[in-house]
């Protein structure tokens, strides 16, 4: 149980820290303290969680639903988060989606090495290997869908 709450904390933390301190007291109509004490790791705060009408007004205006995300990710439940806003609603082949495919690979590898120089992975080193890795699992599910369409 410990470390679902540690882990849900780190998440709630994410989630303040993508709204900002000041917004988020502003959304949820509480202070500084309290939203610091939903995720603070001391003991004396260890049973305090955030509670649930805050997550949903923060994850309205966040740019990603943490809280929504970690809670998924504990039941083994994936969740489709859409945030791209490309120029066009473009639909390609599957040789396009090939080419995006390697492109963000390549980029996966390059943040991957960047973040093995000095032979660990930080925090903030594993959130952007782990967005990398959600673009790559979106340039699949692309793919896939086009390959779904071709074949009708």
């Amino acid at each position: 149980m410990a470390l679902i709450a540690s882990y849900l904390k780190k998440h709630t933390e994410a989630l303040v820290k993508d709204v900002g301190i000041e917004p988020a007291c502003r959304v949820t109509g509480k202070s500084k303290a309290t939203l610091g004490r939903y995720y603070s790791d001391h003991d004396e705060h260890a049973d305090r969680f955030m509670p649930i009408d805050a997550v949903a007004q923060l994850e309205e205006v966040a740019s990603y639903p943490h809280v929504t995300a970690a809670l998924a990710e504990l039941r083994g439940i994936g969740l489709n988060f859409e945030d791209r806003r490309s120029n066009s609603d473009r639909r390609g082949s599957v040789n396009s989606d090939v080419i995006a495919l390697s492109q963000r690979f390549a980029m996966l590898m390059a943040e991957y090495q960047q973040s093995m120089e000095d032979g660990r992975i930080s925090v903030n080193e594993a959130k952007r290997l782990l967005k990398e890795t959600t673009m790559l699992q979106q340039v699949l599910v692309d793919m896939k869908l086009n390959l779904e369409e071709e074949s009708d």
